[in-house]
């Protein structure tokens, strides 16, 4: 018995709810969220209502606990103080800095994962490895007068979030309240995430000059998709092959490029020959580095291929959390939601750790963040309401090494078959669509019945 018989019979039969509430509570207390926007506020004060009452509101919507902040605000509105109305005004002008310190914040879940057994490898001996791209929010409803006049979709902000692919968490995140800005225009901020013996990979996008050279001019590293039209080369020397990967024929050539300030980068250029093109038609896919020689080709090329792994934290927010609200049409609430999705995706990172821990060979090829999503969704109301929330104020004071303790003796109750993830066989084609001509609609029944040729 840990904290109670009602604690250990939701520790028994759902587990996994369990220790994503005790991994938000040691994340995000609420005292630690209230002292983290004492020190970002800019222009916003509090009189009321917290700003760790915001948090734990937005935390249900994104958690899929409740369908909406009207709804989370509703359930709860005693605790509150304030109306519906003040709640969501205080919502619309949350600065932007704010959800990026929250995002921060939770990185320090990094030990928890740390003590739940070794850490991954890191690619690049000596070299941290960052991964960085950028994600635009969709379209919101037009609910605010100014988008009720034109069909065009409304675009409230998007930011380039930082994923560390070794421990699995989101470290920081930079939000843009114009939807149309490319994520080029945040180089300045970018920038600060530079360190000595850091590699950071990134798609296209982020092959400019002004990127690459204060990459390089701060001392870290960077393993880059080349742009057609961003990088000014001055020379190349030349191409030899350097073996293959599961993808093509990988080839190695120096490569200078101008640095924007009348000097040159001495970089050498990594190119897969892909056996397959890409569904663009690329046949060839060109990856400046300045990562040292000693660092092989087919390395450089795996690392970028690995860049995916930030495209499956994107696809696990959308299918997972809810994190692209469409009822939020001011950017800054849109963007305060997603930045609390970026939190509990670490969270739930550091369930699907303590189950891979604990579990071992039992949950390969992995852990399916939807369904553990899904668990946490279905049980958390009933755990709200059944253990009181002070009894959860330990696992905030609690150190992590103690934290990932008592997550170990919870994943041990986990049902891995109820976890784990479904791989799916290899895309087949589209099959071409028939014309429906003088119809908007068909009987499936029908269609069903017709003899297969």
């Amino acid at each position: 018995m840990l904290f109670g018989e009602v604690f250990d019979r939701f520790a028994a039969e759902s587990p996994v709810s369990v220790m994503a509430r005790a991994a938000f509570e040691h994340a995000l207390a609420a005292e630690a969220v209230d002292q983290l926007f004492a020190e970002h506020a800019e222009r916003q004060y509090t009189r009321e209502l917290l700003f760790s009452q915001l948090v734990d509101r937005m935390g249900l919507v994104v958690c899929r606990v409740q369908p909406s902040l009207n709804a989370a605000i509703r359930k709860r509105a005693g605790d509150l103080g304030v109306t519906r109305k003040a709640v969501y005004a205080k919502v619309a002008r949350t600065e932007p800095a704010l959800g990026a310190a929250l995002v921060r914040h939770t990185a320090r879940l990094g030990p928890v994962v740390a003590a739940l057994g070794p850490a991954a490898e890191e690619p690049v001996p000596g070299y941290r490895v960052r991964v960085i791209d950028g994600s635009h929010l969709p379209g919101t409803e037009h609910r605010l007068r100014p988008l009720r006049r034109t069909r065009a979709g409304a675009l409230p902000g998007h930011a380039v979030v930082l994923f560390e692919p070794a421990s699995g968490l989101v470290l920081d995140a930079i939000p843009c309240e114009d939807g149309h800005a490319q994520e080029r225009s945040l180089t300045p901020a970018i920038l600060g995430w530079v360190e000595p013996a850091t590699v950071w990979v990134g798609d296209r996008n982020f092959c400019t000059t002004r990127l690459l050279a204060g990459t390089a001019g701060r001392g870290g590293c960077f393993v880059v998709r080349q742009h057609g039209l961003t990088l000014a080369e001055l020379g190349f020397g030349e191409r030899a092959a350097c073996g293959r990967t599961n993808t093509g024929t990988v080839f190695e050539e120096p490569l200078r490029v101008s640095d924007g300030a009348g000097g040159e980068l001495t970089l050498r250029r990594v190119t897969v020959a892909l056996d397959t093109p890409t569904r663009d038609g690329d046949r060839e896919i060109r990856i400046p580095t300045n990562l040292p020689a000693s660092v092989p080709a087919a390395r450089v090329a795996d690392l970028y291929r690995g860049r995916w792994g930030i495209e499956a934290a994107f696809g696990e927010l959308a299918a997972a959390l809810h994190g692209e609200v469409s009822g939020l049409g001011y950017p800054r609430a849109a963007l305060f939601a997603f930045a609390v999705a970026l939190c509990a995706y670490n969270v739930l990172a550091v369930v699907k750790a303590s189950i891979r821990a604990t579990h071992g060979a039992a949950v390969e090829p992995g852990v399916s963040g939807y369904h553990v999503a899904n668990e946490v969704a279905g049980a958390s109301r009933g755990l709200l309401i059944a253990i009181p929330a002070a009894e959860w104020a330990a696992f905030a004071r609690v150190s992590a090494a103690g934290l990932a303790k008592v997550l170990v003796v919870l994943a041990g109750h986990v049902r891995p078959a109820e976890f784990v993830t479904s791989p799916r066989g290899p895309k087949k084609p589209r099959p071409r669509r028939e014309s429906a001509t003088g119809t908007g609609h068909v009987a499936t029944a029908r269609l069903l019945k017709v003899p297969k040729s």
